[in-house]
């Protein structure tokens, strides 16, 4: 039995329906530096376009396993939601890789191991049907939720990260990465629903949180310095924990402090996704964007 408190009730109040939709970014104008004299923190951002497509076409295939487990018509209609949009998501981030390789950034290299990472050690096992092949599935669901937690939380911050705005950023990448945020924030409650309604086991919950947080930062670190030393405009390009805090200091990267009260939050046994992000805000700027309204504002 489940030892996680249901969702609040509130989050009635919140559920939209899920669709995903038709978005279309073009690209041709998008410089290397996409966020100006700063090319560490685009360069963090980056890491993104490397990690969301064969994340999210993982997120997809486990999902597809779980969909006969789920007994709640609603919570199944958003499951397929969440899969639809996720597909996209890894669709409209692949596509900025051959722009990146086009402007003397070839992340082939990178992209291999992350595509290793998620097919292999995180795809199927040679598992007999049974409780073993059960229990890799329930714990695949819960690193999901788990790591649905910091793309809420990153979706949220873009949405409000106004120096972005204020630095000049690269409007089409803005709109692609805001786009992309508002929907993690219009869905974010479903992956955390899906796994307390499949298992909810509280201490599965903690130790899978643990290693998506670990994959996550090992991943992300050796990211950034992939692109800042290939970076061909850059003559010694270096990534460091000092410029990751100053970014976030000076507000086009998430705070470390943010980041780190985002721990406690997820642990807490009373959390719950609708208790943070703005489904409306959400909404408002998917009304407005550009890539999900044919490259024209309404």
């Amino acid at each position: 039995m489940s030892n996680t408190p249901p969702a609040p009730a509130s989050l009635a109040s919140e559920h939209v329906d899920l669709q995903p939709r038709n978005v279309s970014f073009g690209w041709q104008d998008t410089p290397l530096h996409w966020l100006p004299h700063d090319p560490f923190a685009g360069h963090m951002i980056n890491v993104l376009h490397l990690l969301l497509p064969a994340g999210e076409r993982w997120f997809v295939h486990v999902y597809k396993q779980v969909l006969p487990h789920i007994r709640d018509e609603r919570l199944r209609a958003d499951v397929v939601g969440f899969i639809g949009q996720e597909a996209m998501h890894a669709a409209a981030h692949d596509d900025v890789l051959p722009h990146l390789k086009r402007l003397g950034l070839d992340p082939t290299p990178y992209t291999a191991q992350v595509d290793w990472l998620f097919e292999k050690l995180l795809g199927d096992r040679t598992l007999p049907p049974g409780r073993a092949r059960h229990w890799w599935l329930m714990e695949r669901v819960a690193m999901i939720a788990a790591i649905e937690h910091y793309t809420a939380f990153l979706g949220d911050w873009v949405l409000n990260a106004g120096e972005l705005d204020r630095r000049g950023a690269d409007p089409t990448m803005l709109d692609l990465l805001r786009w992309h945020g508002a929907e993690e924030v219009e869905h974010r409650s479903v992956a955390f629903d899906l796994f307390l309604h499949v298992d909810g086991n509280y201490g599965r919950r903690v130790r899978t949180w643990g290693t998506a947080f670990c994959a996550l930062v090992f991943l992300w670190q050796r990211g950034v310095r992939f692109f800042m030393e290939n970076d061909p405009q850059l003559v010694d390009g270096k990534a460091s924990f000092g410029q990751f805090l100053r970014a976030g200091r000076q507000g086009v990267l998430p705070s470390a402090g943010a980041m780190a009260r985002s721990i406690p939050t997820y642990l807490s046994r009373t959390y719950h996704p609708s208790q943070e992000g703005s489904t409306a805000q959400a909404a408002a700027y998917l009304a407005a964007s550009p890539g999900a309204n044919g490259g024209v504002r309404p």
